[in-house]
């Protein structure tokens, strides 16, 4: 396989990408710079070498018709004895092609080579047949002299003359300057980077107040009851992008302060009014209640008909008794009143609920699995039996005749994650009736949350729907929690409670058992 290539990281926050863009556009321009100038040199000293040709004309090739190309010694460069080199600069190189062939070649010695003989290859020799007569110079690379600025005219005797001019001085010229760039540049870049970055982080200043007065916001608990945001940010100047971002931020925090105190006064305005209705609802509906039960102990003859409307003025006075006090209890867990604190047998509370339960449905087949050692917790008696008194009437109201209800109790405690941590009593409420139907289960906790109505009314269940938010305010008012897993053919409430008072833990050791009487 061929190995992946690593992409660069790419940079995430503004700082960085202001930072990064800022060099960026800078090593641009630079590159730039450096570029212009450097072709601006190299066409610069190129064209002097073109006039320096023009200047030298053809004369050093000509001299080679008609004198030897080797000197005496390497300091005769006037070539008086065995060369003439026509006054021409050291390294002026010289050719002369008859019919397109080289016939003489030569350069005027210098310090670093002292003679006056090339060599020259036959890719030479064709480059320099190549070159256009009388058309200015041309750039060639010579194998025994490296590069040469070529320039040819038209001799007398139908010939070809070249001389040319070595291109090194033009070459350690450029290259000295790209060092040069090259150095400044890096240097540029890295000032203007730490520059650049402490600019765009004070430029930036205001714009990271906001985003940490956005974290502490979004750290807070908006969904209920009263909330106090942060201080706004601070402010910054109104012209500038920054400052109008922090401007429209404060007026949407000023905006979501005022709707959540108004939301907040609703919420206490709505509890106040279900706590005042509640309680003078109580004493008009047992009187009710208490006619109708007394006009059913009539002793003299009763109309059938009046007889049933009074069984069930009595009936639905007794269910609105019940929901009454549900919406008070409600409305007292809402405003936070405290609960009772004392060790409470949370497995005689469960033993006593499914006696009940089955007094209530023996058509359903009620098994408990216990733990071998009582588990306690401390809380309210009277509400943690209102707890297990509404699951097992959830259970029997929303499920056929023959479910098979288990009520399982015990201890959880992961004693190998954490050492440290407290035993929790899970309470378990399991049957293998229809289920819950999905599109109910997200808001099963919800007051006044209903199944279906005509299978609740198959099974003879008509609740009003504030059972569950019960058990699920009194379970958080302890300190615990409740969850719901349901599919067909499995439905199981969970209940976590912290546990207090532990005698023993044995969170494997439960035994199946049948309730008896309390």
């Amino acid at each position: 396989m061929a190995p992946r290539i690593r992409r660069l990281p790419r940079p995430r926050t503004l700082r960085a990408r202001l930072t990064f863009g800022l060099v960026v556009l800078l090593a641009v321009g630079c590159a730039a710079v450096g570029v212009a100038a450097v072709l601006e040199l190299d066409g610069f000293l190129t064209g002097r070498i073109d006039q320096q040709l023009q200047q030298a004309g053809p004369g050093f090739p000509e001299s080679l018709e008609h004198g030897t190309t080797t000197p005496a010694k390497p300091s005769d460069h006037d070539g008086d004895e065995r060369g003439d080199t026509r006054r021409q600069a050291a390294g002026t190189f010289g050719a002369r092609l008859l019919g397109g062939t080289v016939t003489h070649a030569a350069m005027v010695p210098s310090e670093s080579r002292p003679g006056f003989d090339v060599t020259l290859t036959g890719a030479d020799r064709a480059a320099l047949a190549a070159l256009p007569v009388g058309r200015g110079g041309h750039t060639v690379r010579l194998s025994d002299l490296g590069e040469y600025r070529l320039a040819a005219w038209p001799g007398r005797d139908g010939d070809v003359l070249v001389t040319g001019l070595p291109m090194a001085p033009v070459r350690a010229a450029v290259h000295r300057l790209e060092l040069v760039a090259g150095i400044v540049s890096a240097l540029a870049l890295a000032v203007a980077g730490v520059a650049g970055a402490l600019w765009v982080r004070w430029s930036l200043r205001p714009l990271t107040r906001v985003a940490e007065t956005a974290a502490r916001v979004s750290e807070l608990p908006l969904a209920s009851g009263e909330v106090t945001l942060p201080p706004r940010a601070p402010r910054a100047d109104p012209r500038s992008e920054v400052g109008r971002v922090g401007a429209a931020f404060n007026r949407m925090l000023h905006h979501v302060e005022d709707a959540l105190t108004k939301r907040h006064a609703s919420e206490e305005r709505l509890r106040g009014f279900a706590a005042d209705a509640s309680h003078e609802l109580r004493t008009p509906v047992a009187t009710v209640r208490g006619h109708a039960e007394l006009a059913l102990l009539h002793p003299g003859p009763v109309p059938p008909e009046v007889t049933r409307a009074l069984e069930r003025i009595a009936a639905e006075s007794a269910r609105m008794g019940e929901m009454v006090d549900e919406m008070l209890l409600l409305a007292r867990l809402d405003a936070g009143r405290p609960l009772d604190r004392h060790p409470v047998d949370l497995t005689r509370l469960v033993l006593d609920a499914v006696t009940d339960a089955r007094a209530a449905g023996p058509e359903h087949r009620w098994t408990l699995e216990l733990a071998e050692e009582p588990v306690t917790v401390t809380g309210d008696a009277h509400r943690l039996q209102q707890v297990l008194a509404n699951l097992l009437a959830n259970a029997r109201a929303h499920t056929p005749a023959g479910t098979k209800v288990t009520v399982s109790l015990g201890l959880e405690c992961d004693r190998e994650a954490d050492p440290e941590s407290a035993a929790t009593a899970v309470l378990r409420v399991h049957d293998d009736g229809p289920g819950v139907p999905e599109e109910v289960q997200p808001g099963v906790f919800e007051r006044f949350t209903r199944a279906d109505r005509r299978r609740t009314d198959s099974f003879g269940g008509a609740g009003a729907g504030l059972g569950l938010s019960i058990v699920a305010a009194v379970t958080e008012a302890h300190g615990g929690g409740v969850g719901l897993d349901s599919r067909p053919g499995s439905t199981a409430f969970t209940v976590r409670l912290p546990a207090g008072g532990v005698q023993g833990l044995s969170s494997g050791s439960r035994r199946a058992r049948k309730p008896g009487p309390a």
